[in-house]
């Protein structure tokens, strides 16, 4: 419970200082980092890596401006969910293998010291306050599948791809595969997609839990638009305390639950938020939150 208690900071995203959002989309460039960055309403961050020609690779540049991103994210007070997805006809196809096996003699250190960051800036979208909602528009493999794997909801397109190949290319799992994998899809299934790389499609990601529904290729990213719209118009004290209870596959035990619950529920019924969402429903009308 005790480490649930940082879901209790920066709850009221309508503070003095939301009128100066943290995050500006036009810092990010497709061109030069490889990222785009767009705020299609004043809640909903929508974030798409975008270096098609290469199938949305973990490039230098996108992983450079994905560790400017997070914070910045993290620092919105207006934020209530982030949506992200890739460009062209791929989710993303993993780290930049170009410079794999192109230092033979480097040491164990060396390589360590250089993987450690890049795997903290891309799961560090995992410790955001506000849901994450991944939709795999095509391929997602190898430490972009694990990518997706770090997000909190998970949409496939019907040509959504999945895979962990990292054996094939004869290297250890990477990007806490082998803690997000079994997270997601239980321990068996991880071992079956780990042991032999297999690439599987939108119905079987479906039937494991990588995602939780499959939407048709066209019209895809408008609809994921719309599915993070209607995230982000929920109350947003009350999602980011759930999302602070669920963190880390939520709490251990029935007691620690109730413990947390006992808390984070009677905050938000203290709020003008839950008297707007109960006039809302009462007059059958849409609620208009305001974080407070």
């Amino acid at each position: 419970m005790v480490g649930r208690l940082s879901g209790l900071d920066n709850l009221d995203p309508m503070s003095k200082n939301a009128e100066q959002p943290a995050l500006e989309p036009e810092s990010f460039s497709p061109e030069q980092d490889h990222l785009l960055v767009e705020r299609p309403e004043s809640g909903l961050v929508v974030v798409t890596l975008s270096y098609p020609q290469r199938r949305n690779v973990m490039s230098g540049p996108m992983t450079a401006a994905f560790a400017r991103l997070v914070p910045a994210l993290a620092a919105d007070t207006r934020l209530r969910a982030v949506v992200i997805t890739g460009a062209g006809t791929a989710f993303c196809s993993g780290g930049d293998t170009s410079w794999i096996g192109s230092e033979p003699d480097a040491t164990v250190d060396r390589l360590r010291d250089r993987m450690m960051p890049f795997y903290r800036t891309w799961l560090a979208v995992r410790d955001l306050p506000v849901p994450v909602i991944v939709g795999i528009n095509g391929p997602a493999i190898g430490a972009g599948a694990c990518f997706a794997l770090a997000a909190d909801v998970r949409i496939g397109a019907a040509s959504a791809r999945f895979g962990v190949p990292f054996l094939k290319l004869g290297m250890h799992p990477g990007m806490a595969t082998t803690y997000l994998l079994p997270e997601v899809v239980g321990m068996a299934a991880a071992r079956d997609l780990l042991y032999t790389g297999r690439i599987i499609k939108a119905q079987r990601m479906l039937e494991l839990d990588v995602i939780t529904e499959i939407l048709p290729d066209e019209g895809f990213g408008d609809a994921m638009v719309q599915i993070g719209s209607a995230v982000a118009a929920n109350a947003p004290i009350a999602t980011r305390l759930t999302k602070a209870a669920l963190h880390d596959g939520g709490p251990r035990t029935l007691e620690a639950c109730i413990q947390w619950e006992a808390l984070a529920q009677p905050i938000t019924l203290a709020t003008a938020d839950l008297q707007e969402g109960m006039a809302a429903v009462a007059q059958k009308r849409t609620a208009r939150f305001v974080g407070r």
